[in-house]
């Protein structure tokens, strides 16, 4: 039976859903800690004992929201997604820190130049932000684009602020 916990992040209060086979859901800060648990809920999820998959998965999560590059490739992810989305979120986790691709870059990585609007929709169901980068994935133009998670736009400024992509970090004079 899937479990989950919330955790304290650089962001807010984050959480996670896993199973023993590995991350179903990661959840960013929400307006209450019971939209979060809502959320987590709706993967089957109850609140458990954190074992060492989510351990280590809270950890990667925590140390890259502080600003520090982090590799999130060992963390084991659980999905139930269609064949495109897995594709996109496999392109989507190449995107190193501090670099972004827009959503019709991926689209002509998978051999679907056309295909920007359903990158898009694929990476508003992503399940695990943050450990595929859906936040990294621009509009065209640098434009931000969307982000499903609480926050919108905002939360995937700040992010990418963390990470130090030129253009979303503090202001400067010029």
């Amino acid at each position: 039976m899937p479990s989950y916990t919330l955790f304290d992040t650089a962001i807010g209060r984050c959480g996670l859903a896993w199973t023993e086979d590995g991350v179903i859901a990661v959840a960013l800060p929400e307006p209450s800690s019971e939209a979060m648990t809502d959320y987590l809920a709706g993967f089957g999820a109850t609140a458990g004992p954190i074992e060492a998959v989510a351990g280590d998965a809270i950890a990667r999560v925590s140390e890259l929201l502080e600003g520090r590059t982090v590799d999130m490739s060992p963390i084991p992810l659980v999905l139930n997604v269609s064949e495109f989305d897995a594709a996109v979120y496999t392109v989507c986790s190449t995107i190193p820190r501090g670099a972004t691709l827009t959503y019709g870059d991926i689209a002509r990585r998978l051999g679907h130049p056309g295909a920007a609007r359903a990158v898009g929709g694929a990476l508003g169901r992503n399940p695990v932000p943050i450990i595929v980068p859906c936040h990294r994935v621009l509009g065209a133009g640098t434009e931000v684009g969307g982000f499903s998670a609480p926050g919108g736009a905002n939360t995937k400024q700040r992010i990418l602020g963390i990470e130090g992509v030129a253009g979303f970090d503090e202001p400067t004079l010029f």
